[in-house]
This record gives structure tokens, C-alpha cells and sequence, in this order.
């Protein structure tokens, strides 16, 4: 791999995408001007439901959650961006009386009874070997699996990175289906990590417990930060 494709990608000064110049992805004005077309607006309702009135969910009611639903989150949550398109997220589902034993050991003490009350878990991890993929995931730039496999720094720094907004998608994902997301992040991930995935291929990074709103499943709605605290503008 020439030197300048990894100086490039570790500064994050070069883009390795094609331009979309020459695609459909615009139209035609009555003068003949191309412009791109508008994009639809999602609706009051809509953003209710992914934003500003979803919660995370502390119990489940034992309505059950179907494979094809949770097959369904994953074809929603795999479109948003990664970075290089690496794509990094894994899901394990935890289903079975069996594999929640095995899972609810691993967490917190505060965080079990949540998920021995879903119908579904799902334990998202980050691949390791996340690059082996690129040829198929970026396939005009296939020799950036060689850059990630030299350059172990830059590997796990994209990975984690890409994999957390893709945990982001994810649980928009669970909420656009009409579930309620619970996510957790109190568990013991080596203990986890070792009892599903022995390998040490994938990497536990957050716990979702997934289903519909049980009895008082909701928290009292905590504060957010005012635009004044959060935004800046230059």
C-alpha cells in the first residue's frame, strides 16, 4: 500500500469516495437546470417517536418481540454512515431462557431484573477484524484492508468509533419498529466477551434490552442542555 493512502486516511485529510457526479441523483428544472431533488421531512409524529418523546425502557410487558423484528431492526439500522463504510457493528440476539442466564451473570447488579423482564436482548460488539470486509464494503479501495491490518491504532480507533454510531442507529432502529430500547452499559464485557464470544473476534460494547413498555417502565424525564450550553457558531 503506498505510504500516502495511510498518511491520508490517519489524518483524515483525504475523501476515498468517488464523485456522484454523473448519477441519477438529481433532477431537472422546467429551464433546464439539474438540481437535487428535496428530501422528505419526517413529521411531528415521527420525531416524537425517535427523539423527543421516546424513553429507555426499565421494564418489558411479556409481549413477545418475532425474529422477523428484530431481523427488521438490523435492516434499518446497517444504512447510516460508517466511516470508509467499514461497518463494524455485530449483534448477537439473546433469546432463549438459556443464553439470558448466561448474559444476566455478566451485568450489573441494578441492571438485571431489566433484562430478565425483556423478550429480547441484543448484545452489539465490534468485529475486530471489521477490515477483512472492505474489499467487499469499499470496493474501489479494496487495498485499505492492507492499511487497517498494518496499522493497529487506526483500526481500533475507527472500529470503536464507527461501531458506537452505528449502536446509535441502532436503537433508532428498535424505536422505529415501535419497541422500546432499553441500552446498558453496566456489565462486565471481559467476563461477556469470554462467554459468547471465546474467539475474541467481537467485542461487547453495549447491552439493548428490547420489547414493549412493561409496568412503570419509565424513569422521570431527566434535564437536557440548553442550546446556550451545547452549541457554538462560527
Amino acid at each position: 500500500m503506498p505510504p500516502s493512502y495511510r498518511a491520508c486516511y490517519s489524518r483524515h485529510r483525504c475523501s476515498f469516495f468517488r464523485s456522484s457526479k454523473g448519477d441519477e441523483s438529481t433532477v431537472t428544472t422546467d429551464s433546464g437546470t439539474a438540481v437535487p431533488p428535496a428530501l422528505d421531512l419526517l413529521d411531528d409524529a415521527g420525531r416524537a417517536l425517535l427523539f423527543t418523546e421516546a424513553r429507555t425502557a426499565n421494564s418489558f410487558a411479556p409481549t413477545p418481540v418475532t425474529d422477523d423484528e428484530l431481523s427488521r431492526i438490523w435492516e434499518l439500522a446497517k444504512w447510516p454512515p460508517t466511516a470508509a463504510n467499514v461497518q463494524p457493528l455485530r449483534v448477537l440476539y439473546v433469546r432463549t431462557d438459556e443464553g439470558r442466564k448466561r448474559l444476566v451473570q455478566h451485568l450489573n447488579e441494578g441492571n438485571r431484573a431489566k433484562t430478565e423482564s425483556a423478550p429480547a436482548v441484543a448484545v452489539l460488539a465490534m468485529d475486530t477484524r471489521f477490515h477483512d470486509h472492505i474489499p467487499t464494503l469499499l470496493p474501489f479501495r479494496p487495498e485499505l484492508k492492507d492499511v487497517f491490518e498494518a496499522q493497529e491504532e487506526m483500526r481500533e480507533s475507527t472500529g470503536r468509533f464507527s461501531a458506537a454510531l452505528q449502536a446509535g442507529y441502532f436503537v433508532l432502529a428498535v424505536r422505529a419498529l415501535g419497541l422500546a430500547a432499553g441500552p446498558m452499559g453496566g456489565f462486565d464485557a471481559a467476563a461477556l466477551d469470554a462467554e459468547f464470544f471465546p474467539d475474541g473476534q467481537w467485542r461487547s460494547l453495549l447491552v439493548v434490552n428490547i420489547g414493549h413498555p412493561g409496568e412503570n417502565p419509565w424513569f422521570d424525564r431527566l434535564p437536557r442542555l440548553d442550546h446556550s450550553d451545547a452549541l457554538r457558531w462560527a
